[in-house]
């Protein structure tokens, strides 16, 4: 797959998976969820879908088994909506980049305390 291809499909994906999880499923537990990034594996037979989760652990747990539940449907509506012919398989992940500030800040501080050179 030509990879401009890939990246327009991504960026097709994530817009409507968007679209569908947070303005048309009435399931409480997507509330809180944000689709970040969509990433396609070069043969666009699976597609990474990172998810910005909001609330506790055990909501984050929740929303996920969610949109894990609802998948088949979710691959469904967006190979109609995009008019794809082999809509790749769907894997939701937690976007773990989201607090990556919060830990380069934590890295920050530690060498602070105690610096390598004396």
């Amino acid at each position: 797959m030509d990879p401009h291809r890939g990246e327009k499909i991504a960026e097709a994906l994530r817009e409507e998976l968007r679209e569908i999880i947070t303005f048309e499923m009435g399931d409480p537990r997507l509330s809180g969820v944000e689709v970040t990034h969509v990433l396609l594996a070069p043969g666009g037979r699976l597609a990474r879908v990172l998810v910005a989760l909001g609330g506790g652990e055990g909501e984050q747990r929740e929303s996920l088994a969610a949109l894990e539940h609802a998948r088949r449907y979710l691959r469904q509506e967006v190979a109609r909506r995009l008019n794809l012919r082999r809509a790749p398989e769907l894997l939701f992940e937690a976007d773990r980049w989201l607090h990556l500030p919060d830990r380069v800040d934590l890295l920050l501080k530690r060498a602070k305390k105690n610096p390598l050179i004396p």
